[in-house]
């Protein structure tokens, strides 16, 4: 059995890891991937909190339900970035919404939004 230490070490370890492909996949200019990887870097470190808080980490994906499942507070401005946040993972993922999101997706856009992940994954790993 996986002792919690183990579990939120992975967490964090591989929140850390998509981070660093994140900047690289920026660098690369490979923007829908690199937000889709910033959504992890999210996601695991939402899932690292409530492992620390010892409940059971559900198996989901989207950002908002799963920081509604930590004794964090966003403010309704995090929020609603979660929830877009939560979109670059469905918009990399399917068809119907890849090349629309490839398009979205410019440095601009890319740029606006790697810093507000930062700004949030360091708010998150703050707390942990």
């Amino acid at each position: 059995m996986i002792s919690q230490k183990e579990k939120l070490k992975y967490w964090l370890d591989s929140a850390v890891n998509d981070q660093e492909t994140a900047e690289k996949l920026f660098d690369a200019s490979k923007y829908d991937w690199c937000l889709f990887l910033w959504h992890l870097v999210i996601e695991k470190l939402l899932k690292a909190v409530i492992t620390k808080e010892n409940k059971e980490v559900p198996a989901i994906h989207d950002l908002k339900t799963l920081s509604k499942g930590t004794s964090l507070r966003f403010t309704p401005e995090d929020q609603i970035r979660l929830i877009e946040i939560t979109s670059f993972n469905i918009n990399t993922r399917y068809d119907d919404y890849k090349r629309s999101f490839y398009h979205k997706a410019n440095k601009a856009y890319a740029t606006k939004w790697s810093e507000i992940c930062l700004r949030l994954a360091n708010s998150i790993r703050s707390t942990i």
